[in-house]
Order: C-alpha cells, then structure tokens, then sequence
C-alpha cells in the first residue's frame, strides 16, 4: 500500500523529480503517490514510447520530452526514478549517475551481473545515492522479523524460506501494450523469477547474509507467457551455513507467502490468522511485535534528497540489492546447466 500524506506545514523545499521511462506496472502507484504528496513534484518525463510517456505526462502535469539528455540535465530537477525494463535500467543509470541527485530505481538493480558491477563503480565513481524499488524489508512488521532473528531468540538458524508469489500469468496481466515486454526476455531478462524472485532473494540476503551458491529449477507451466519463465524454486547455500529455499510464482493459486526462518530455539512464519509469530514444540506461539518501519520506494528518495538516511545504511542495502542481480544470475545460470552454481561476489 503506498502511503498517502495529508497536507501539512511544509518543512522542506518542493522536491522536483524526473520521471525516466513508465515502463513498469508501478509506475501508476509512484506517480499517484508523488501528485497526493506537498512536498514533491513531478516536473518532467522521458520515455522512449513517445505515446506512453505523453500519457502519464499529460495525466500528471509533467513536461514530456523524448530528448533523456535535456530532462537529465535540467536544473530544477533534485531526483530521478527509473520505472523502465530491467535491461535498461542500465543505460538510463548511466545517464543520471554522474548528475549526482539521488536516483531510486525499480527492482531488480539490473539484469545481469555484469551490469551490476559497472553500475556500483559508476555510482562510487560520482557518490550518487540509487535505491531500488524493494520494499517488504522495510515495513513495520518485517523489520520487527528482522529484528527477532538478530535477537538470537531463534537459536542456531539452519534453514530459511521465502515464497513470493501470485496469478499474474492465469490472469494475463501483461497482456497490453504497455506491459507485455514484462513476458519479452530481450527486455525483462527473465519471467517470475526475475520480477518475484528479486524481492524474496533481496529479502533473504538483506536478513540472512551473502550467498556462496545456487541450485535452481526455474520454467514455465502455464504456456501463457512461454517465452520467459513463471515459476521457479531455488536451494541457497549461505556463507553463515544457513540453507535457503526461494519460491517464486506467475502462477500461484492460494496459500501462504512470505517468510520462514528455522532456528533451534524456534521457528518464525507467516500464520494465516495471527501474522508472524515465533513457535517452538510444546510451546504457543508468540506474535512477532512491530517495529518502526523504514522509509521506501518514494518516500525513501526523498528522504535521500533531505539527508535523512545515514549513508551507511543505504550503502548497505545498495549492496544487497546489487548481490541479488548475482544470486539470480546464478539461479538462472543453475537451472540451464543442472548443477550448484557459484555467486560472483560484487564488492
């Protein structure tokens, strides 16, 4: 759910934010957010569909050019987000990167680890602040789950899973214009895995710890979208020991999602009626209390432009999200070759 904020004493300067490429089925959620919000603006659009981008342009009273250099240049401009197909997100950092306005980018970072290795020197090169698009760590409830697992409350942590997964394939989501690169593997650089998966790998490599190697079986059930992949279950062997499953799913009909995380003092799971609770034999289960949830997506760049984010923490999470491009290049790469493949580290 994306948050909403009343009007109210403004405490900062209007932030002014380019909008590069509506490619993504978020970027509706974004821009509603941005135009309900009084303490942001959107004031300029690129898109390389001249139509699509005159669309959300004209719709939220942005100036629309086809021109990426002059709307990266501009100097009203403080931020940017990149809602473009994941293999493209590459060169459009490129072009914002070396501007240095902080820069939030819808998941996953790139599609491939190469990419992800010149995005990182590129940005460490210019110190320019990019976030992704993820969201589920950050929340209340997650980070009170992160909080118990750092507790030491669950023990020794042997295995952990994570399912992500929904009906997006049976219900033919990506069908129009504007959303069928989502099922072109030349522009989403793969299918269920690559758009669920990332949150689950970034989720676990955000609470668990980095990925030695991959084992995975990723394809395609429902032949709906059969050019990429709609489902996918991948064994993760972390650095700490801990043994990790990801589900990822187009075509998930029912049941419970989220996480799972195994210790030998106990266990954390998503139940169906209490939420996340910690359980153990012969021991009733325990909710997992709240915390205080951290800023993300749009909230979290602008928190970015104002300094209200330690470097260290983003620079933190910058390194999770580039590790997850690497573990799911590696799951991918496993499940082409049939073996446990290794993780390229990203430093």
């Amino acid at each position: 759910m994306f948050q909403i904020h009343h009007k109210r004493e403004r405490k900062f300067r209007l932030t002014n934010i380019a909008l590069l490429s509506a490619a993504h089925i978020h970027t509706r959620g974004f821009l509603e957010e941005i135009s309900k919000r009084d303490d942001c603006s959107l004031v300029a659009l690129w898109d390389d569909m001249a139509d699509r981008g005159t669309r959300y342009a004209e719709e939220y009273g942005a100036a629309f050019s086809g021109d990426l250099d002059s709307v990266v240049g501009r100097q009203d401009v403080d931020a940017f987000i990149i809602c473009a197909e994941n293999t493209r997100h590459l060169p459009l950092l490129k072009a914002a990167i070396p501007v240095g306005k902080p820069i939030f980018c819808e998941k996953p970072f790139t599609a491939l680890t190469a990419d992800a290795a010149e995005a990182l020197e590129l940005i460490r090169e210019h110190d320019t602040i990019v976030h992704m698009g993820y969201f589920q760590p950050f929340d209340g409830v997650m980070q009170g789950v992160k909080k118990m697992i750092d507790s030491g409350a669950l023990g020794q942590i042997t295995h952990a899973r994570f399912r992500n997964a929904h009906h997006a394939a049976y219900g033919h989501w990506f069908d129009s214009e504007d959303l069928a690169w989502f099922s072109n593997p030349d522009l989403a650089g793969g299918g269920a895995f690559m758009d669920m998966g990332a949150h689950a790998v970034h989720l676990l490599r955000s609470f668990i710890g980095t990925v030695d190697s991959v084992t995975a079986t990723i394809g395609n059930a429902s032949g709906i979208y059969s050019a990429v992949d709609d489902h996918g279950i991948a064994l993760f062997r972390f650095a700490n020991g801990v043994l990790g499953t990801v589900e990822a799913s187009w075509v998930q009909t029912g049941g419970i999602g989220g996480l799972e995380v195994t210790g030998s003092e106990g266990t954390l799971f998503n139940h169906p009626q209490l939420g996340y609770v910690v359980a153990a034999p012969g021991k009733e289960a325990q909710p997992v209390e709240e915390a205080p949830a951290l800023p993300t997506r749009v909230e979290r760049l602008l928190a970015a432009v104002r300094g209200e984010i330690s470097r260290e923490e983003l620079n933190e999470d910058l390194q999770c999200s580039a590790d997850a491009v690497a573990i799911i290049d590696a799951c991918y790469a496993s499940s082409s070759s049939g073996s446990w493949v290794n993780v390229e580290k990203l430093g």
